[in-house]
């Protein structure tokens, strides 16, 4: 019931915020990833990725979903494909408070909230506090910290760490992109670390297509104990080390 009035507050707040604010950039994408060698699920899996960010005048807005097909085999579910999902609105302390609050390295505060989603998952809901820093040679950085309010589990005390960069690079008649995030979740239970970093070349700059909308690349995906489940607990291997293919369309 907790966590059902969290998701829902959340939910509510960051669509009457946004609802009235005004816009100030937005950027979205499709990517498809092709890969082997996950953990805990088929190994063999396509990924179609729907991303959307924006900018407001009071904060801002991540939003992903994961469309996976197993490739003809199943999950522990029974399922041949599977879906996961982010909804990540920000509220900027600085514009709310209508005041600059930067110091050092650190260009704002934010009010930082996250809604997990899926079909073979409780919805989870994270509340925190985020930091836009300025850090030379990245485009971005963002470091969150969240209290965790799992579904089916609102009793435990967990947390998350979550910075999110990217780096882009002239290479010749392109550019390279280094982007990712890294998820680091502990607290009661069993830790976890994500870490999930693409690296991308504009291909479509090189076909003659305007600039920042073909990518090509590969994603690593490493997952120390994926899931919160323990490797070796029950004989399974929960240490997830893979790369994927990628290619990513931004409109």
């Amino acid at each position: 019931m907790k966590r059902t009035l969290i998701t829902a507050t959340t939910t509510l707040i960051a669509s009457a915020a946004f609802a009235g604010d005004a816009l100030l950039w937005q950027d979205n994408s499709l990517s498809l990833l092709v890969g082997g060698g996950y953990e805990l699920d088929p190994s063999t899996q396509q990924t179609v990725t729907f991303e959307h960010a924006s900018g407001w005048s009071k904060g801002d807005l991540f939003i992903f979903v994961d469309g996976i097909n197993f490739d003809g085999d199943r999950d522990i579910a029974g399922s041949e494909t599977a879906y996961y999902g982010e909804f990540s609105p920000r509220f900027s302390l600085g514009k709310l408070m209508n005041s600059d609050l930067s110091t050092g390295i650190i260009q704002d505060f934010n009010i930082a909230t996250c809604v997990e989603f899926g079909d073979n998952n409780d919805t989870n809901t994270l509340v925190g506090i985020g930091m836009d820093l300025a850090v030379p040679g990245f485009d971005f950085l963002q470091l969150n910290t969240y209290r965790r309010f799992d579904g089916g589990s609102s009793s435990v005390d967990s947390y998350q760490i979550t910075p999110v960069w990217k780096m882009s690079f002239p290479v010749g008649e392109t550019e390279v992109v280094f982007d990712g995030f890294i998820d680091w979740v502990f607290g009661e239970g069993t830790d976890h670390l994500h870490i999930c970093p693409q690296l991308k070349v504009d291909v479509g700059r090189m076909m003659g297509m305007e600039n920042n909308k073909l990518y090509a690349g590969i994603e690593y995906d490493y997952w120390k104990n994926k899931y919160g489940v323990r490797d070796g607990m029950f004989d399974l291997d929960s240490d997830q080390n893979t790369f994927s293919g990628l290619i990513k369309f931004h409109f």
